[in-house]
């Protein structure tokens, strides 16, 4: 579930997972990696309006750095 400033959430299949491949191969959140997450959340069937892209870019690295930090752990 990704959580928007403005109190939105939104459902997302696959993120765990996508998030788990790339912690794996050592992907640290950035900007390339947030990309690299959309695209496979796309590929996996979600849709991301490209209007809310850029938000959903800024959620996911703070998601990424999250998961990171909890599995560091």
């Amino acid at each position: 579930m990704l959580k928007f400033p403005d109190g939105t959430q939104v459902r997302v299949s696959g993120l765990d997972e996508i998030m788990e491949d790339l912690y794996r191969e050592g992907k640290q959140a950035n900007q390339e990696t947030a990309e690299e997450i959309l695209d496979r959340l796309e590929k996996g069937g979600n849709y991301i309006p490209p209007s809310a892209r850029q938000d959903y870019r800024r959620i996911i690295i703070k998601v990424y750095e999250d998961y990171i930090s909890e599995h560091k752990k």
